[in-house]
Formats: C-alpha cells, sequence, structure tokens
C-alpha cells in the first residue's frame, strides 16, 4: 500500500492559500501513486499565538472537510487532516477528518492541547480508532505521538497510525536558544520510537516555513520555523521516507505493509514516552497551558461563539 506524508510551507491564519498549498501537494502525492495521504496538524492555518487564528474557525462541513472529500473522490484515496474546527456545542476542537472515495469515514480530536493552542482550542476524549475499508486505523496529532495513553489505547488495535503535526522551533534572540532548540529537535523525532512501540507502519505530515508571533506571558515576538519532518516509518520503527525542513514543501511516498507485529517495546510508566526537558515542561507545557486555557474562555470561545458554515461567512 502507498501511502504519502504531505509537507506545507505555511501561512498562518490564511486559510486560502493554505487549502490551495495542501491541494497542489495532494495532487502531486497523487500523481506519485498514493493510495493514502496526509495532511499536516491544523493544514488551514498553521498554529502560533496568533489571535486572528481565532477568526479561521471552521465548521465540520466547511471548505477544510469538503477538500477532503474532493480529494479522496478524485484520487481514489484515503485523505486525512486535522483543522481548527467549531462543533455545535460552540467550542474549537483540533479535529483530524479521514475521508475515503465512499465519504467521511471518522473523526478524532487531539486530546490535550499544547502550550500556546490552548488559546484556540479545548481537548477530545475519543478513542482515535477509525475504520477504513478493512483496515483499523489510529489517529495521533503531534505530541499524541509522544504520550504513553496514546499507545494503550491504540496498541494491538489497529494495522496503521497516520495524522499530521505542528511542531515550533525555539525563539530566536532566546540566551538559551540552543538549549531549547536542541530539546525540540530530540523529542520531536517521535515517529520512530511511537511505531516501534506501537508494531504497526506510521505516516506523520507536517509544516515547514518561517513564522512571527506573540510569546504568551512576555512582551517579546516569538520568531521561529516550522520544525518539518514528515515520515513513514514501517511497523519496526524504520524509516522509509523522510522529508527534513531544509527540503521544504513537498511529498514523500513509501510502500508500507498495513498490520501489527509482536512487539516487545515496553510502555513506560509515565506521561511522555521522549521526556520534556525541565524548562519546556514547567516553562512551556505547565505555564503556558495555564495561560491558553484563560486565553481561550475571554477569547477563543467567548468572542466567538458563532459556528460558520463556510471559510467566507467566517470572515464576514
Amino acid at each position: 500500500m502507498r501511502v504519502a506524508a504531505i509537507q506545507t510551507e505555511t501561512i498562518p491564519a490564511d486559510v486560502d492559500a493554505n487549502l490551495a498549498g495542501c491541494e497542489r501537494l495532494a495532487d502531486q502525492a497523487a500523481r506519485e501513486g498514493a493510495e493514502w495521504i496526509l495532511l499536516p496538524e491544523f493544514f488551514t492555518t498553521g498554529m502560533g499565538f496568533i489571535p486572528k487564528l481565532a477568526e479561521c474557525v471552521l465548521s465540520p462541513d466547511g471548505p477544510a472537510t469538503a477538500l477532503l472529500l474532493d480529494l479522496a473522490k478524485r484520487h481514489g484515496a484515503n485523505v486525512g487532516g486535522s483543522f481548527l474546527c467549531r462543533d455545535g456545542d460552540g467550542h474549537v476542537r483540533n479535529a483530524f477528518f479521514l475521508a475515503t472515495p465512499q465519504g467521511m469515514a471518522g473523526r478524532h480530536n487531539k486530546d490535550l492541547p499544547t502550550m500556546w493552542e490552548n488559546c484556540f482550542y479545548v481537548g477530545g476524549s475519543d478513542d482515535g480508532l477509525i475504520r477504513a475499508g478493512d483496515l483499523n486505523v489510529g489517529a495521533a496529532l503531534c505530541l499524541e505521538f509522544n504520550r504513553t495513553q496514546t499507545v494503550r489505547r491504540l496498541r494491538g488495535k489497529v494495522d496503521l497510525v497516520v495524522g499530521g503535526s505542528c511542531v515550533w522551533g525555539a525563539p530566536k534572540g532566546s540566551p538559551i536558544r540552543g538549549y531549547l532548540q536542541r530539546h525540540v529537535e530530540r523529542v520531536s523525532r517521535w515517529a520512530p520510537p511511537f511505531a516501534r512501540m506501537m508494531g504497526c507502519p506510521v505516516v506523520e505530515a507536517n509544516h515547514c516555513g518561517h513564522f512571527r508571533c506573540s510569546t504568551p506571558l512576555l512582551m517579546v515576538p516569538w520568531i521561529s520555523q516550522y520544525q518539518g519532518g514528515a515520515i513513514v516509518c514501517d511497523a519496526n520503527g524504520e524509516v522509509l521516507a523522510y522529508r527534513s525542513r531544509d527540503q521544504g514543501a513537498g511529498v514523500v511516498v513509501a510502500d508500507i505493509k498495513p498490520g501489527s507485529v509482536p512487539t516487545t517495546e515496553p510502555i513506560p510508566d509515565r506521561f511522555w514516552i521522549l521526556e520534556l526537558d525541565p524548562i519546556s515542561e514547567y516553562l512551556g507545557w505547565r505555564a503556558q497551558n495555564w495561560h491558553g486555557k484563560r486565553w481561550y474562555k475571554r477569547r477563543g470561545a467567548g468572542a466567538q461563539q458563532r459556528a460558520p458554515a463556510d471559510w467566507a461567512s467566517s470572515r464576514r
């Protein structure tokens, strides 16, 4: 089975441009014979502490899902990706949708927002299991690939895991940028150990490109770039295809054998698979999570109570 992971050069908060870029790269993946095409997490917007993102939320049946369904039907492929999605209860979620040529197969809401992601959506509680044809598929997004609870809910139940990430680098100008950047690069190589622990193939799409945003709790800008790293791994964690950040936007394609293999890789008795360093754990994960949840209540949900039917209506 031929699969493709897309790496987009994302323009933060520009939904129209990002949808067009994803469509071009998905068409390229199909020309290379891909039967499964994965778009990144937040493929419509990217991610950062950018207030405009609260205005870029789409409905479950808006243009993002329309693109996934159109690509799936056009190419006879399974196509998936996640975006900021406002549901009927008024809350926004990071929702991964998987489309097939026959229609929408299922959805997974990311369990826990990361740092400033908390400003824009709330977490989900589903198991991430989606049935697509004769395959049991697990969905995972970004740091879900690095959490033991993801392995516990999916191991032994799926033939492959698909999803995407949006990983940002350390800010330029920080006196500890080198330290933070080394940590980001170490931890974000989570796909191979995750595949070994799962015992099934993993396909992860990603973002590249530069971005600038504010820094939560500080009056300084966050100037950095998305980490990139679109990847396909087999059930033993061997890397079959990889696209680095420096290679820019593009597609990686590989042939995989879906299905699980016996694994003796233990599940660590802790929260993270690859542990965060103390600075990222306390000043990033804990402090920014706290700030983001408060910001969401004031501006992410409270200021955006409508559920736009499409992108055009959300811009009025």
